[in-house]
């Protein structure tokens, strides 16, 4: 059966027709997944029954290297096992407990309803994201994730911005984003945090351009701090619009796949303090083939 995708979106999103990824291992439909990545830049496949073990492995066969330098190993044991490329995106503890409100892993995870990109505090930094959803809240209680085309924000700036943002860097740390939510970090922590830059605007694959922005976005490299973020603010008001954005309802099961190269994305709250939400996250290295 040939694999199709549905676009949900008039810019960006697609739903792909019924598949199991554990067992795909043909390179001609890992090559079309990728080409369908290129096209809608977030892919939603449903009905997903990876163990961990498999989600790693398909991961890696789709796009090689894993990221592993976290922000979430400096702040607390991986409780998902020695493997840091699985994250664990959940208001679950060790003990399999739900996270009191004041826990520390919890109040680190809060910084995930800021608008970002995965692993953009790295160098390389993420391409595609993976994340399956294992445990789910009733569509009322909420929990869905948002996605921004940065591809499509870039393309609505007016000739003399696009003129402006050419050439410009972007100094990212996940320190940075956590601390505006007061958040802090032992002296030991930071050292492990160092952060990196990227350009402001990225060219990905067939030529289109990109916003890479992130709540993870220090500073302009050269500008004094706060034009720059001033900049980096307005510019993320301007790629979060609701005509650029796709809202994800999750059912369990759903593998939802999206390029950091050319979106950002949030949780959005829910009743964490009652209501179980378990989710699997594998990012790939933005390296070239």
């Amino acid at each position: 059966m040939k694999l199709e995708f549905k676009g949900l979106h008039p810019y960006f999103f697609a739903e792909a027709s019924p598949i199991a990824l554990s067992t795909v291992h043909e390179p001609e439909t890992l090559a079309a997944i990728r080409a369908a990545m290129d096209a809608h830049a977030v892919i939603v496949f449903h009905g997903q029954a990876f163990t961990d073990a498999e989600q790693l492995a398909f991961a890696r066969r789709l796009d090689g290297a894993l990221h592993a330098k976290t922000g979430a190993r400096v702040v607390a044991k991986n409780r998902l096992g020695e493997d840091e490329a699985l994250t664990d995106i959940s208001n679950v503890g060790e003990d399999g407990a739900l996270l009191a409100t004041d826990d520390r892993q919890r109040l680190y995870r809060l910084g995930n309803r800021l608008w970002h990109t995965d692993a953009s505090f790295e160098d390389p930094p993420g391409r595609y994201s993976m994340l399956h959803a294992r445990v789910v809240p009733p569509s009322e209680v909420g929990g869905d994730t948002e996605f921004a085309d940065m591809r499509a924000a870039y393309d609505a700036l007016g000739p003399e911005t696009k003129a402006k943002l050419e050439g410009l860097r972007v100094r990212h740390s996940i320190a940075y984003s956590r601390r505006t939510l007061g958040f802090d970090f032992s002296a030991e922590e930071e050292k492990l945090l160092p952060g990196a830059e990227h350009p402001l605007v990225r060219r990905l694959p067939g030529g289109r351009r990109s916003l890479y922005l992130a709540s993870h976005a220090a500073e302009v490299i050269g500008w004094n701090l706060p034009e720059g973020r001033l900049l980096l603010r307005e510019l993320i008001e301007h790629a979060t619009q609701p005509r650029f954005v796709h809202r994800h309802t999750w059912r369990a099961g759903d593998l939802v796949i999206w390029d950091n190269r050319a979106t950002m994305h949030r949780a959005t709250p829910f009743d964490d303090a009652h209501v179980r939400r378990e989710l699997r996250r594998v990012t790939t290295l933005d390296i070239a083939a």
